[in-house]
């Protein structure tokens, strides 16, 4: 008989608002590759992971993760939540376990893995100039 679990409400609420697409790090991502002139497909579902941006000419991926979900090393937004610790550690090591998954298969089909995470995408000149000088040294400029 599997045990009660309470869920405390104000919690899932919040969690059920946080939604997979368009999302504001994603959405500086890509304002910064649109005004670096890249363009791109969004949620390639070919994939696998579906990536949250490709850039296809550049056989480019571009993974852009939350910090709390992905578990960004030694990010002060990567906290664990204090009630339930069992139920969030597995779930995080699942999330990190999918995440390498994807950057292998990806690779495998020849594609570039680029992870931004959700931390760096509050500085948008420091997103844009990082951005700007992972494309020079794609190609071949750096």
């Amino acid at each position: 008989m599997r045990e009660a679990i309470s869920v405390d409400p104000k919690r899932s609420a919040n969690m059920a608002r946080i939604g997979q697409r368009d999302t504001a790090p994603e959405l500086a991502v890509r304002r910064s590759l649109h005004s670096l002139g890249y363009r791109f497909r969004l949620h390639q579902p070919d994939l696998p992971g579906k990536p949250d941006i490709t850039l296809p000419r550049h056989r480019l991926a571009v993974l852009v993760h939350g910090c709390f979900w992905h578990r960004h090393p030694r990010c002060r937004y990567a906290y664990t939540p204090k009630t339930r610790v069992e139920f969030w550690t597995h779930k995080f090591d699942q999330n990190v376990a999918r995440d390498k998954r994807v950057n292998r298969e990806l690779r495998a089909l020849g594609w570039t893995v680029v992870t931004v995470w959700e931390c760096e995408t509050f500085d948008t000149v420091s997103l844009t100039k990082r951005l700007e000088r992972f494309f020079k040294r794609l190609d071949g400029h750096g």
